[in-house]
């Protein structure tokens, strides 16, 4: 089978015919059918997040599953399934006390199979894969518990985002326990995940919903998917902006663009008592300054939000059920298609900035 790997940083991925071994106890084998292209993938190839490679590209998709080794109970051959890039060991502390999410077990080896070893091969190079799955690929083994079945109804497209962008996005409102109904709201960048933000908010009957980015195409963007005001960055302060359109800061704010200045920003544009969570993945070994005594003074909270901050296969089930019932827009984020020989390209619309998700799709 085919796939996109990565060989060395700031290269493009090469897409290689490499032997994969047939899923060992407790796995599966799942053809893909769709792949989106995500921003945390984007750090893996320019460096900025570590990983072992050679590496098998890729986190968010969805696929039909082909094969199944021996001990598989929660899938058979022909479903469709969402996958998730937390397969969780159901064992660990994090698992046991309901946090599958932040998995120990997975963690402390993201790139090879629970057994600690690969299922990809290069000639006599292994080939790691992307938390368990690299979805660049033809076709993957992962552990079973990466699988979610999908009804029919729900397209490939629309369960790759779920996958992540949309669970990432929507779960960190939706399952953050500082959210409540007609709360004011920032989002900080609209890229992927902060649009799903916005939709999130919006589930929640937001009042108001200001969408921060650098770029006007964006922020006009937002508006299909629930912002209420817009804020160029580039153009003014955006704490001052927030701050002047809410009558002193939002009571939730949201970095999902993942950087010192906008993690901070988040942080001074929340009123007193305000909440701020920090969503987007930033540069390995940054950190970000905190005015301490306005935070303490304030009495403001900073979170962090991973995987929308509860097990992602509960958020699945949520998200298909709203998008069933037509209260989020999943379809409207996707605005390129590529087929798997364009990936780069894809990539390069995504450092460009252009609106939405781009998808692979694999025939």
């Amino acid at each position: 089978m085919k796939a996109a790997v990565l060989y060395e940083t700031n290269q493009p991925l090469r897409i290689r015919e490499l032997r994969q071994d047939p899923p060992k106890a407790g796995e599966v084998r799942v053809r893909m059918e769709v792949a989106g292209l995500c921003g945390s993938d984007r750090h893996v190839i320019e460096g900025t997040a570590v990983w072992q490679l050679p590496l098998a590209m890729g986190h968010e998709g969805a696929g039909t599953v082909e094969e199944v080794g021996e001990g598989v109970t929660t899938v058979r051959p022909g479903d469709r399934c969402i996958l998730s890039f937390v397969p969780s060991c159901g064992y660990c502390h994090y698992c046991r006390s309901g946090s599958p999410q932040l998995c120990d077990t997975h963690f402390a080896s993201p790139s090879v199979q629970f057994d600690g070893t690969t299922r990809l091969h290069d000639g006599d190079t292994d080939i790691h894969q992307m938390l368990k799955l690299g979805v660049f690929s033809e076709a993957i083994v992962t552990p079973q518990q990466a699988c979610y079945p999908m009804p029919d109804e729900v397209p490939s497209e629309v369960g790759a985002l779920i996958g992540c962008c949309v669970t990432t996005g929507v779960g960190s409102v939706i399952n953050n326990p500082a959210a409540r109904a007609g709360m004011t709201v920032a989002v900080f960048g609209c890229g992927g995940v902060g649009l799903n933000v916005i939709q999130g908010a919006r589930l929640l009957n937001a009042a108001q919903i200001i969408a921060v980015d650098v770029l006007d195409h964006k922020l006009e963007f937002s508006y299909k998917f629930g912002a209420t005001d817009v804020v160029n960055s580039r153009e003014v302060d955006p704490v001052e902006a927030i701050r002047d359109l809410t009558d002193g800061g939002v009571d939730m704010a949201l970095d999902a663009y993942g950087s010192p200045a906008t993690t901070a920003d988040a942080v001074r544009a929340v009123r007193k008592g305000g909440t701020a969570v920090m969503i987007g993945l930033g540069p390995v070994g940054e950190s970000t300054e905190i005015d301490m005594v306005e935070f303490l003074r304030g009495q403001k909270t900073l979170l962090a939000s991973y995987y929308g901050m509860a097990s992602p296969h509960e958020t699945f089930g949520k998200l298909v059920d709203f998008y069933l019932k037509g209260q989020i827009d999943v379809e409207s984020l996707i605005t390129r298609r590529y087929t798997f020989d364009q990936i780069n390209e894809g990539f390069d619309a995504l450092a460009a900035g252009e609106d939405g998700r781009g998808v692979i799709t694999f025939d």
